[in-house]
């Protein structure tokens, strides 16, 4: 089976920073895209930045300029660089990996949710 296991989150001011670390372990042959979300209390989960396995990235307009999403492909890693955090950024942060399974389609897992709280 494919384990996801968040690191990382925690209590912050605003301005601060905080790293995300996210290590997949198991049955792994490779993964795909991986990525981080965010759910706030009461509101939906959102995307906050994906990444390829060749690099490429995307992010949430909320966190362009603020937050950098990097992987270790020799390490099953994602990692998750948030600078200038403020009060609008606490929630629960959950990551991604989507891995090829010997159907041929790839299947996502999740990993359990790290909490993120900056005060103002």
């Amino acid at each position: 089976q494919v384990q996801l296991v968040e690191s990382g989150g925690g209590l912050v001011q605003a301005g601060g920073s905080l790293r995300l670390s996210c290590a997949a372990s198991g049955s792994i042959f490779s993964i795909n895209g991986m990525g981080w979300y965010r759910q706030a209390s009461g509101k939906q989960r959102e995307l906050v930045a994906v990444i390829t396995r060749s690099g490429s990235t995307n992010y949430a307009d909320s966190v362009k300029g603020r937050f950098t999403i990097s992987r270790d492909n020799a390490k099953n890693t994602v990692y998750l660089q948030m600078d200038s955090l403020n009060p609008e950024d606490t929630a629960v942060y959950y990551c991604n990996a989507d891995i090829p399974q010997p159907t041929g389609y790839s299947r996502r897992y999740w990993g359990q949710g790290t909490q993120v709280t900056v005060s103002s």
